[in-house]
């Protein structure tokens, strides 16, 4: 180790250490472990701190984002709009500086991490998208994207079973241009990782298709360290795991041991690590001038490969003009002129279809139009309805089952790992329009995925199938009951469930058209009839009046299914002298952005409003007086039957409406949107 970079490698350590010690809250352990491969790592990277969406980056991912403080002095020391002050903030209310990596706060940060083994299964995703992308425009005298993915994962990372998943397609994949560090130390938050994790990592990987790289001594070698990342990039078939044997809090009184994983050094202790690397005990912060000189050069290095590639951006475009005007549109964040002419559209005399059947149409619909709308299914493409008509998948070239160019993606039987990889592929940029599809039930297995997609405003979209007691025989362990409640309470989540062709082709208008929250579509198996008033635009201001009654005695708001059998229910009611308002809700969070006086003018005061969904009641009391819904698991068998068993029937709706306008008549009713604050 030559002696500017041992100073680097402290001052990484240190800068580490003091934010952590000034915050007095945070995990200084890996950062003294890790700091070595952060430093060669970073110094061989491909990045412009001045432009943090440049396409043909090289992107870092720290899935191990406890660990962030290392991170945030890597952007430091590379001078992105990141500064001291900023450590000197360290986990404050309001910094740039957060307890984990948040890609919304921090400059420079690649995706949200924190909850183990997400960040690497962002990698994955983020690989995908490179290769997908280089395949669609690199030309043979032309490269337009060659970088790569680098992930920092520790063996709380590699416990986590999305991790696994991940890890296993991406071998299925060959993803070369994926390099994952493991910061092997044999320490985590119990203790010594003997307690609960001794398995054969290494073998484990091996198994998954990946090449296997490995560092003895990455607490100080180097060059070990620079010659297993060089041997990484050699391998042309495989992603790389680069096993680092570190000492968890190198250098410190307490190294090796868990107590330096997760709580601040004792101010003697960072003391005599200053001294020990000839540091001013006394002073915090420190950043020689020869170490920031380094990384200046490193600085205007990458700038002039910068620039390179915008000359070679240029020259393409005008060599291939098409490919480089389709190439611009997407890098400025726009889509094709005229695409939401290609959505479907539908009247009452077309006949009745599955909703999933209906979103199939709108993918194939949109698939040739939009160059960026990739997606893929949880091994369950038959019933999901997802693939294109011709479409191409995505597979490594030497399969014979596809291409790097293909758009659909085979993710197999990994609903979590899906979820992650999805949040990486939306994390490259290019305006990716990227779904994946499921069970609505089994988005429920990716949940963790799926909130970190709305804390990151990722535009994923899940197309959600067999989405109620609808789906019949499999039974309640795939019949979703509180899955929606679950997701309309997340934030920033939007939450389709459409009742016809209208609503549907709604909801991946929403879908496509969003740039900051990720959208699930939740879609029947059964058949619904295309529904009298409906519409892409009203169906896209979240919720309408289908039905509209002068003066109805009784308000019924539906979602999904249930809107046709509630239009049902209000002829019933009509036949009695009755007058009902149908109203569609197909998704809360659209709805909720718009003003109150059209909220109002849908669900007004002075009518008592009953609310009418196969699945749990909670969440409609923000929309009704009473709820009718199913706050019990489902049953197993043929849907009308079950349907018919739990009365969600046009009788069934009938008569609770009745019963709902018996129980407010003669009393004052307000609106619940009418709410104090």
């Amino acid at each position: 180790m030559s002696s500017i970079d041992q100073k680097a490698v402290s001052t990484i350590r240190l800068l580490a250490v003091d934010a952590v010690a000034a915050a007095n809250s945070g995990h200084p352990g890996a950062p003294l472990g890790l700091a070595p491969a952060a430093h060669v790592l970073w110094s061989n990277m491909k990045f412009n701190p001045r432009d943090t969406k440049w396409i043909n980056r090289d992107r870092f991912v720290l899935s191990n984002g406890h660990a962030c403080a290392l991170l945030y002095s890597l952007l430091v020391l590379f001078k992105y709009d990141l500064t001291v002050e900023d450590l000197k903030q360290f986990r404050q209310l309001g910094s740039k500086t957060p307890g984990h990596p948040e890609v919304l706060d921090v400059p420079g940060v690649e995706v949200t991490t924190g909850p183990l083994g997400q960040g690497i299964a962002n990698g994955v995703g983020l690989a995908i998208a490179q290769k997908q992308f280089a395949a669609t425009y690199n030309k043979p005298d032309i490269t337009i994207s060659d970088s790569y993915t680098y992930v920092f994962m520790g063996d709380g990372c590699l416990m986590e079973g999305v991790s696994g998943e991940a890890s296993s397609l991406a071998g299925h994949l060959k993803l070369n241009n994926l390099i994952a560090f493991w910061d092997d130390n044999k320490i985590s938050i119990d203790g010594d990782t003997e307690v609960s994790f001794d398995e054969d990592v290494v073998a484990r990987y091996r198994a998954y298709g990946w090449n296997i790289v490995e560092v003895a001594d990455a607490n100080t070698d180097l060059q070990a360290i620079s010659n297993a990342i060089e041997e990484a990039k050699k391998c042309q078939d495989k992603p790389t795991l680069i096993r680092l044997v570190t000492t968890i809090g190198f250098g410190s009184l307490a190294a090796g041991t868990h107590g330096v994983h997760g709580a601040p050094l004792k101010a003697d202790d960072i003391k005599q690590l200053k001294a020990k690397w000839g540091f001013n005990p006394e002073k915090s912060f420190a950043i020689p001038e020869e170490v920031e000189q380094f990384y200046d050069s490193k600085i205007a290095e990458n700038q002039k490969v910068y620039r390179q590639w915008q000359a070679t951006f240029e020259s393409y475009k005008q060599k291939y003009p098409k490919e480089g005007a389709e190439l611009q549109r997407r890098l400025d964040g726009k889509l094709p002129e005229g695409w939401k002419e290609a959505l479907p559209r539908f009247t009452p005399q077309d006949k009745a279809v599955a909703t999933r059947k209906l979103s199939e149409g709108v993918i194939e619909a949109l698939s040739p139009i939009i160059p960026e709308f990739i997606g893929g299914s949880a091994d369950l493409t038959p019933s999901n309805l997802t693939r294109a008509t011709g479409a191409v998948d995505f597979q490594p070239p030497s399969s014979g089952l596809g291409d790097y160019s293909g758009r659909y993606i085979r993710y197999g039987v990994r609903e979590h790992g899906m979820g992650a990889i999805m949040n990486g592929i939306a994390a490259f940029g290019a305006n990716y329009k990227n779904y994946g599809g499921t069970f609505l039930n089994f988005v429920s297995y990716a949940a963790g995925a799926v909130r970190l997609s709305a804390l990151s405003h990722h535009p994923i979209t899940w197309v959600a199938t067999h989405d109620s007691i609808g789906l019949g025989e499999d039974g309640p362990t795939h019949q979703p009951i509180e899955t929606l409640a679950h997701f309309r309470a997340m934030p920033n989540v939007s939450v389709w469930r459409p009742a016809d062709g209208n609503e549907t082709s709604a909801a991946y208008l929403s879908a496509i058209e969003s740039t900051s929250h990720p959208t699930i579509i939740a879609l029947t198996r059964q058949n619904l009839p295309q529904l009298e008033g409906s519409s892409i635009e009203n169906a896209s201001k979240g919720g309408y009046t289908l039905i509209k009654q002068d003066k109805p005695e009784v308000i019924i708001v539906a979602s999904g299914s249930e809107v046709s059998i509630s239009v049902e229910a209000a002829k019933r009611l009509e036949s009695e002298g009755v007058k009902a308002n149908v109203v569609s809700i197909p998704d809360f969070f659209t709805f909720d952005k718009q003003s109150l006086d059209y909220k109002l003018s849908v669900l007004p005061d002075g009518v008592p409003i009953m609310s009418v969904e196969v699945m749990s009641t909670y969440g409609w009391s923000k929309y009704s007086h009473e709820q009718f819904g199913l706050n019990r698991f489902g049953a197993s068998g043929k849907a009308p039957e079950i349907y018919k068993y739990f009365e969600f029937t046009a009788e069934g709706v009938a008569g609770r409406a009745a019963k709902t306008i018996e129980f407010y008549k003669g009393k004052s009713v307000f609106s619940p949107l009418n709410t104090a604050f």
